[in-house]
């Protein structure tokens, strides 16, 4: 029976882990801190569960999805029957995105000309951009050698369309501004997402705590599937030993046909022997883009959206995080901020300050409404920072030790730093680390 360990409890590490179960592996996964997850956590303040981040998903998000079902965890997400998104801006103007029944990318044409926050002239001065933008070709490295804001800004694209629109996507995505992000992961994310199926962008996200939907539900599926599971168990160091790779950790030294590293890129760099990564990969030169999560709790109901888009306001996106964060009285709403460098280190009272009257611009109701708490989560390297020439950096799941292998978000899935790419990197692991003929099953092209 062919031997693995996975480093890192993540969603990559956890869908290795139960790839290579699944094939028939006796895997170890070991995991620094006392819980699963990795990047997609709840925590308790005021006897409230607030999730780390509102981390959503797309009908195209396929791998993520088989995951969940792997978990057991269906009943716990839920997912648009079909595309519509709320888009307000202060002073009660709202417009939708919707899909309808037509192939792509028709299928978006009459909600994009009767978007409201455009002009006329750039509503129009969309389907060309639109139709070029599909036409790139996807695995083209020339792509990644520009912004996607310069690409727009050729296109005919206003900065007034950048921020009602593309930026819509680009920001939580990506997690940067399109005057920032690599043409390549911005095509990457509307050819697959919006101009390929109608249904790609139909939008879900979890209906309880993340840390319910994901570390608790892998904690049981794991341990059904004879994955051994060691909590709170760090990793000091990997070297090669004979055909494999010894890790050494907390609790002793285990040897493994194969390891699977499924952690950040900075704890990868530590625990690499030198000159693992292929040449000319530099993973320290990925860099981070942070995320903030403002959390706002009312006395009252504010609005009836579950979530919603804001422009021409610092609100990004908002959703309406009442039911899952336990609160019996009142709304607790959740504002997701991408691409957050102007407010990672900005104080809660800053932040107060600024987006409580932003939120009762969007919402009148919260104008008359008492503010009963407002928390902050950071995550200051919540993903890399996915700028011109980002993909050279990242690596395949193989290492050049052999047995061992790579898997994150940051390695090179060909999607942005997504819990579709951090799970699409687990199963491309667990198949490299198995090898032909273990019955793993293929990934799909997209």
């Amino acid at each position: 029976m062919r031997r693995v360990v996975v480093v890192g409890g993540g969603l990559a590490g956890i869908a290795a882990a139960l790839e290579c179960a699944d094939a028939g592996a006796s895997v170890t996964l070991l995991e620094a801190r006392p819980r699963l997850g990795g990047a997609t956590f709840s925590v308790e303040r005021d006897g409230l569960w607030l999730d780390n981040g509102q981390h959503v998903f797309l009908r195209c998000c396929t791998a993520y999805l088989g995951l969940v079902r792997r978990l057991g965890a269906e009943d716990d997400v839920v997912l648009q029957p079909r595309l519509a998104i709320p888009v307000l801006a202060p002073g009660g103007t709202t417009a939708w995105l919707r899909r309808t029944g037509l192939p792509p990318p028709l299928h978006l044409a009459g909600s994009l000309l009767r978007y409201r926050h455009l002009s006329l002239r750039d509503r129009v001065r969309l389907g060309p951009a639109v139709l070029a933008l599909r036409r790139l070709p996807l695995g083209d490295p020339a792509l990644d050698d520009q912004t996607f804001g310069e690409w727009l800004a050729a296109h005919g694209q206003s900065a007034g369309s950048v921020e009602a629109l593309w930026d819509l996507i680009t920001l939580p995505t990506v997690n940067l501004h399109a005057r920032d992000a690599s043409l390549a992961l911005a095509t990457k994310v509307f050819q697959t997402g919006l101009l390929e199926q109608a249904d790609a962008a139909d939008v879900g996200y979890a209906r309880v705590p993340l840390q319910r939907l994901h570390g608790d539900a892998a904690e049981r599926a794991l341990g059904v599937a004879g994955v051994a599971v060691h909590a709170k168990s760090r990793i000091a160091a990997l070297a090669a030993a004979g055909s494999g790779v010894a890790v050494s950790w907390s609790g002793g030294t285990l040897e493994a046909d194969a390891v699977i590293l499924a952690v950040p890129p900075e704890d990868a760099i530590e625990l690499l022997p030198p000159g693992a990564l292929p040449s000319g990969v530099e993973a320290a030169r990925l860099g981070t883009s942070p995320i903030v999560n403002l959390h706002v709790v009312y006395d009252r109901k504010v609005t009836d959206l579950p979530f919603a888009a804001g422009v021409r306001s610092p609100v990004q996106w908002v959703f309406d995080r009442t039911s899952s964060s336990g609160l019996a009285e009142g709304q607790c709403l959740a504002v997701s901020l991408s691409g957050a460098e102007q407010y990672v280190s900005r104080s809660v009272e800053e932040l107060r300050a600024e987006f409580v009257p932003a939120l009762a611009a969007l919402f009148p109701r919260a104008g008359d409404a008492e503010v009963v708490s407002f928390f902050v989560t950071r995550e200051p390297r919540a993903t890399f920072r996915g700028v011109p020439g980002t993909g050279r950096h990242r690596p395949p799941p193989e290492t050049r030790v052999p047995g061992l292998y790579l898997a994150g978000a940051w390695t090179d899935t060909g999607w942005p730093a997504t819990m579709e790419g951090a799970v699409r990197s687990g199963l491309a692991a667990a198949r490299a680390a198995l090898g032909a003929g273990s019955g793993v099953r293929e990934l799909a092209a997209a």
